[in-house]
């Protein structure tokens, strides 16, 4: 999965071979080369990313998509074209000729004369390891004080006050666990359940789901981790639309009408990039009534957050540098007074608002202690402090809850219809 962040390298041919003479080829979009009513040979170049590759004895087909749709265009070429380099998230450009297919699972193919990798992506180049999170702990990472409280049954005998000695609850995030293994992994990820003791029935939120996230180390720019954030999204979408297009076909056909476009939208743009504070001046202007008035100082709420996607031309936004006050201890100063922000990044996405939430992390020994102690959390978190004693680096990470992810790439409007067993308040079935 986190193939997604393949880092963009310098332009790689993978034939040395020269091209035969002839007059520079025309640009052109998957779409609009899948739509070509007359392909009679033109020379054209497609840029964008492989979707599959399968390699024969003499020919080397390739399904390549940038985006502008769902489907792929079918890649021919010579098997001696065949690299390594030439796996799936590559990026990739590719000229030749457009010709009418042989199969008939398309109407055109594009015979390649050259091929260029672009940016390599071999998944396991990417270097992130995967950590096994543990579903019990003693810490509440978000500080929200929305917990599941973990005790033995009534029927077991435990002989000292606390079964752990101390309280232990559900997990509501793997992420200081992952900073721990950072520090010897450098990149790593965790794919699990997590769990919010939150009264809320919204359309959006539940007591368990599923979570991934992961954590960088010496990465120092929100830039770099809205970044692998970006890269997460769309290299993941378009792994699930390549892999279960009649299922995605299925709920955009009959639950979603528009989502195919509005996802297409989704992954042929840059997403964008707005303040906290250019967010809540934009929401101040609006012409809608809000049920939460915005102001500076105040969380976003989900009638903001869909608003503001709306605002921006039903294109994923970043909303960055959050109120310090409104975020917990870990998350790293910005030392911008008067305004007092830290690192933190929102991705907010059509249809349900926050789908991502990530931070640069406080490294610095002092600025942290501060922090702990203001909030009480010093003998707490004192493990968490001495990370930063010994040998700590520029890092960050970020959460993505999974559940809310298929409601943004379906387009379905409940969380509660895209897991088998929903828990929530008042309900626990099974």
């Amino acid at each position: 999965m986190f193939g997604a962040r393949c880092l963009l390298r310098a332009l790689r041919s993978c034939s040395s071979a020269p091209c035969p003479g002839h007059k520079p080829s025309a640009k052109l979009s998957v779409r609009d080369a899948l739509g070509a009513q007359n392909a009679s040979g033109e020379r054209v170049k497609v840029q964008g990313w492989i979707r599959s590759v399968r390699s024969q004895k003499e020919v080397l087909f390739l399904h390549v998509n940038d985006g502008s749709s769902l489907e792929s265009l079918q890649v021919v070429a010579d098997s001696s074209f065949d690299s390594r380099e030439l796996a799936f998230g590559s990026s990739v450009e590719v000229q030749g000729q457009l010709v009418k297919s042989l199969s008939k699972r398309q109407n055109v193919e594009l015979k390649a004369e050259k091929i260029e990798v672009v940016g390599n992506c071999d998944a396991k180049d990417s270097g992130f390891v995967h950590i096994h999170t543990p579903v019990i702990t003693s810490n509440d990472c978000e500080g929200a004080g929305e917990l599941f409280q973990v005790t033995p049954s009534s029927k077991i005998k435990v002989p000292e006050e606390n079964f752990f000695n101390v309280p232990v609850f559900l997990t509501v995030s793997g992420q200081l666990h992952l900073e721990v293994m950072s520090g010897a992994f450098t990149q790593v990820f965790t794919f699990g359940p997590t769990f919010r003791a939150e009264n809320s029935q919204s359309r959006r939120h539940l007591a368990e789901f599923y979570m991934v996230e992961a954590e960088i180390s010496f990465l120092e720019s929100l830039q770099d981790l809205m970044q692998v954030m970006e890269g997460l999204f769309k290299t993941t979408t378009m792994t699930v639309l390549s892999n279960c297009p009649e299922d995605v076909e299925l709920c955009h056909k009959f639950i979603a009408p528009g989502q195919k476009d509005r996802l297409e939208h989704m992954l042929k743009n840059n997403f964008l990039i707005i303040s906290y504070t250019e967010a809540v001046e934009i929401l101040k202007q609006a012409s809608q009534n809000f049920t939460f008035t915005p102001e500076w100082g105040a969380d976003l709420h989900t009638e903001h957050e869909k608003y503001l996607v709306k605002h921006c031309g039903d294109t994923p936004v970043f909303v960055i540098n959050y109120p310090l006050a409104l975020k917990p201890f870990y998350m790293r100063d910005n030392e911008d007074s008067p305004q007092h922000t830290v690192a933190a990044v929102d991705l907010l996405v059509p249809g349900v608002g926050e789908l991502v939430g990530g931070s640069l992390r406080e490294e610095r020994y002092h600025f942290l202690e501060q922090r702990l102690a203001r909030s009480g959390l010093t003998e707490a978190y004192q493990w968490y402090l001495d990370l930063r004693q010994f040998g700590s680096v520029p890092h960050g990470g970020f959460g993505m809850g999974f559940e809310r992810y298929l409601q943004c790439i379906l387009g379905i409007d409940n969380i509660k219809d895209v897991i088998p067993f929903p828990r929530f308040t008042h309900s626990c079935l099974l």
